[in-house]
């Protein structure tokens, strides 16, 4: 089984065509507006940069940072055809580490759902926290509990596009709150198709738990909204937006 994401890279972005990260990248730059117009942004768990170049032609300098090379790879392609100067780096984000403080760090689309305890998510949020200036801001989202366990608990999904056939079988324990994902994806080369497997986990991290950890390290205006509203999130919202200020 490979490393989350080396395989899946190739066809992320074709998997991923139905999210609009126009109005994404909108919504997090309503939450910047305050830092005026070029605010400096890191973005973790930064995937094939979708995020990050559209950030960058806002106006914002931008770093993308992610632990997967072959992910990285397809965003400095797209930073370089966009004509783009967007630094790239390998790194975990629970190490986070700048030349320079940020207004703004960034991990969006579950990057802390992959943070599978609360050891590793206090290391971010004490990494994001180190690398912030003063009065900086750190915006992430999290799949719901409510999604983990209603919307994928332990269902299989499956689909075929012209980039790739992909089996997807979950398996959700309502103990540790974890959710592990196998996917086994075909992609055609010529007259066969080549194979992939590889294995994700995430974890349900409950509002309680991600506020409780944010103020453990130094996190003050500590906000919970429905992703991509400012509205309180419910108890059937698939995804929450969370927004921390270091004092």
């Amino acid at each position: 089984m490979r490393e989350s994401y080396e395989g899946l890279a190739a066809v992320y972005d074709a998997l991923m065509r139905g999210v609009d990260y126009d109005a994404w990248a909108a919504y997090l730059l309503s939450f910047l507006q305050e830092k005026g117009p070029a605010p400096s942004v890191a973005e973790c768990a930064c995937g094939t940069g979708e995020l990050s170049v559209r950030l960058a032609r806002a106006g914002c300098r931008v770093t993308g940072v992610d632990s997967s090379e072959r992910m990285l790879a397809v965003a400095q392609e797209k930073a370089r055809m966009e004509g783009l100067t967007i630094p790239f780096a390998l790194l975990d984000m629970r190490r986070l580490a700048l030349h320079k403080p940020v207004d703004a760090v960034i991990a969006a689309c579950d990057g802390v759902n992959y943070l599978l305890c609360a050891a590793d998510a206090r290391a971010f949020f004490a990494a994001a926290y180190r690398a912030l200036k003063p009065g900086g801001l750190l915006l992430f989202d999290v799949s719901t509990r409510y999604k983990l366990s209603t919307v994928l608990g332990c269902g299989t999904f499956g689909e075929k596009t012209p980039e790739c056939v992909y089996l997807w079988q979950n398996r959700y324990d309502e103990t540790s709150y974890l959710c592990e994902m196998e996917l086994t994806g075909f992609v055609p080369n010529g007259a066969l198709y080549g194979r992939f497997d590889e294995r994700h986990v995430q974890r349900a991290h409950s509002e309680r738990e991600l506020r409780n950890w944010l103020a453990r390290e130094g996190f003050t205006e500590i906000a919970a909204y429905e992703a991509f509203t400012r509205e309180p999130p419910k108890n059937v919202s698939e995804r929450m937006q969370l927004c921390a200020r270091r004092p």
